[in-house]
């Protein structure tokens, strides 16, 4: 997988935050958890329930040492919020987002969950904000 990066831009990088001087493009040779600057949520904009759900997340992904902390509280964010929204397809999501958690797939699960932003934003009558 090659990723082109700005100069000035981040990458959060197996837990290590790389920041580049000039334009780049770094080729990933092998599997690893990567989180682009511009998908990564500030603790500011953490306000909804989904926002909330990402951020948690983002901090498995980017900070290892954090995760068996975060997992506990994805569980009891997710739990909460399985039974808080009455829209199955929101339901089959969050479903889908647990899924991708179990296995490992914490990008899968963020890409997922940044897709029921705006489903969310429309139920709580708002204008979505970008992720």
């Amino acid at each position: 997988m090659q990723i082109t990066l700005k100069p000035g831009e981040r990458i959060f990088l197996n837990g290590a935050v790389i920041r580049v001087d000039r334009k780049v493009t770094i080729e990933l040779m092998n599997d690893v958890a990567f989180l682009l600057e511009s998908h990564v949520l500030q603790v500011e904009d953490t306000t909804t329930p989904m926002r909330q759900l990402y951020f948690i997340v983002q901090t498995m992904l980017i900070e290892p040492r954090k995760e068996a902390a975060a997992r506990k509280l994805f569980r009891e964010q997710l739990a909460g919020l399985m039974v808080s929204f009455q829209s199955e397809s929101i339901v089959v999501a969050l479903a889908q987002v647990g899924s991708f958690v179990d296995a490992g797939r914490l990008f899968d699960a963020l890409r997922t969950i940044r897709r029921l932003f705006l489903v969310e934003a429309t139920i709580l009558g708002g204008t979505p904000k970008a992720a």
